[in-house]
């Protein structure tokens, strides 16, 4: 699915900074080609319709196909291409300069032209209201941004970041009309104004229905009449009931596993006109230990663990292998992955160097131990898997271990308590780069909140990467860094999950909204 446009795969992989990238995309606008709408239903809840505000995948669907972003991902690409911007490039040289220029005759939905200080105003914006949950994280390595004219912006760094064009390709790199938003407050009508390839008309916490966008200059060509999201609010069994019926054309995200299997069979049988497309994905799921916790701070306990997990079990018996099994932080499709957690700790259970590794911490006889999960925030087959794993723990006679479920809300305030010793936690990647599965993950502030610290990776490591223009030239240190996790064990890389759609018949294109870069491309889906 790695496929890259030829006219920006080479200047990016191979030399950013010396090239300016330039968009060869067709242009498109107007209604679709046979102007008929799409019924889609999903099981999460878009939580923002701002972009300043939004971080969460089902609010990014909605920016990635209501606002534009001056970069974007092709389908099936993880190298991003120009999209609001004619081009884009560093500086000679060096990544901390990085220089667009627009397209001409852009139009936000309003018919107001988006200029350069559109675009200063968006990223502006997002910084000053730095909302908690908001991308402005995303953002962070930006100094100053400068507009000599309508159509130029100069994005300048505070340091090196070659993978800044991957994160103003995400939903974080939205653009905002300046006359529609305030510029220290979040939107709050539930309205949104963009220049991507649809209009929002309307939002509710019942459904989203969203119009073919007429003035859209890019790279995207739309293929159906319009878009109804309609939200199940985490009723995975209604979202899949509403499939059968035909009461919706697509399900996306949120089955669950069991239904996925159920409907792939009825796919396969060809019984009901329903068609499963699987995609590739680079979410992950991790187990987390507080490094400071009195019984998993103990290397000898986690090296015990991780001898122990079978996470072929796990995602043959609880996720129905719609999930693969998951050996190092990078995961799979994503440049500098690696398998450090295979070759240290093996693929099957290994009770006797568990067992050695709980002697030389000094311990003997059973270890109590309480897995922490929220089902509120991962789904209902997140506690199902850490009893899977309490299990397999617990059959090698060495762990007493239970599981705890709270809230997500409780459980977030209770790990930055240090209250916890081994958790849970999912990630949806922001983009396709290995920086954005161990840069959060390492430092102060980051998303894991496990009291892990390495000063060789997050003072060296992740510097030196970040700097590098040749992703790939980059390999090598992130195997370095993936091995260094491995054998610190501050995190146990569990799985890495697929991308499903679930279709009736009619719908063609889905093949294209599923990929790494985690976009959702509704101008990809047409209905016959």
């Amino acid at each position: 699915m790695k496929v890259h446009n030829k006219w920006l795969a080479a200047p990016l992989a191979a030399g950013l900074a010396a090239a300016l990238l330039s968009g060869c995309g067709t242009e498109s606008g107007g209604a679709g080609d046979d102007g008929v709408t799409v019924l889609v239903g999903m099981s999460d809840d878009v939580l923002a319709t701002d972009p300043a505000a939004g971080y969460d995948p089902g609010s990014w669907l909605l920016f990635n196909n209501v606002f534009q972003s001056l970069l974007s991902f092709p389908k099936g690409g993880s190298v991003p291409q120009p999209e609001a911007a004619e081009k884009c490039g560093f500086d000679q040289g060096g990544s901390k300069v990085f220089r667009c220029t627009l397209r001409d005759g852009l139009k936000f939905s309003n018919g107001n032209p988006l200029t350069s200080e559109d675009v200063k105003f968006s990223f502006d914006r997002a910084l000053k209201i730095n909302d908690p949950a908001g991308p402005a994280p995303l953002l962070s390595t930006i100094d100053s941004i400068e507009t000599p004219d309508e159509q130029n912006i100069v994005f300048k760094l505070k340091v090196p970041d070659a993978t800044f064009p991957s994160k103003i390709a995400s939903g974080a790199g939205s653009i905002v009309d300046h006359r529609e938003y305030d510029a220290d407050s979040l939107r709050t009508d539930g309205k949104a104004v963009g220049s991507g390839p649809y209009k929002l008309e309307s939002y509710s916490n019942g459904e989203a229905v969203f119009s073919v966008n007429a003035d859209y200059h890019g790279t995207a060509k739309v293929k159906n009449g319009g878009v109804t999201l309609k939200f199940y609010n985490g009723d995975r069994k209604a979202l899949a009931d509403s499939l059968k019926k035909g009461d919706i054309d697509v399900a996306y995200r949120g089955l669950a596993a069991d239904d996925i299997a159920e409907l792939k069979k009825t796919s396969a049988s060809d019984s009901k006109g329903i068609e499963v497309i699987e995609g590739s994905s680079a979410e992950v799921k991790h187990l987390v230990f507080n490094m400071k916790d009195p019984v998993v701070g103990k290397l000898g306990v986690r090296k015990a663990i991780a001898y122990l997990v079978d996470r072929d079990a796990l995602v043959e018996d609880v996720h129905r292998s719609t999930t693969t099994s998951l050996y190092s932080i990078v995961p799979a499709g994503i440049t500098g992955h690696n398998t450090a957690f295979f070759d240290t700790y093996g693929n099957r259970p290994q009770p006797e160097k568990a067992k050695q590794a709980l002697r030389s911490a000094g311990l003997s006889g059973k270890v109590p131990l309480t897995l922490w999960s929220t089902p509120s925030r991962y789904g209902p087959s997140t506690e199902e898997e850490l009893q899977a794993i309490a299990k397999q723990l617990n059959a090698s006679g060495l762990f007493e271990a239970t599981v705890k479920s709270v809230e997500y809300e409780q459980y977030e305030k209770d790990i930055k308590a240090g209250k916890y010793g081994v958790y849970v936690k999912g990630w949806v990647p922001d983009y396709p780069d290995p920086d954005n599965f161990t840069q959060p993950f390492f430092g102060e502030g980051n998303v894991l909140g496990n009291n892990y610290e390495n000063a060789r990776i997050t003072g060296t490591i992740i510097p030196k990467t970040a700097a590098s223009a040749d992703r790939t030239a980059s390999d090598a240190d992130f195997g370095k860094l993936q091995d260094m996790v491995a054998e610190d064990l501050p995190i146990l890389p569990l799985w890495q999950g697929k991308q499903y759609a679930v279709a009736r018949d009619g719908i063609t294109g889905l093949e294209w909204t599923l990929d790494a870069s985690t976009v959702f491309r509704f101008w990809e889906i047409k209905k016959d």
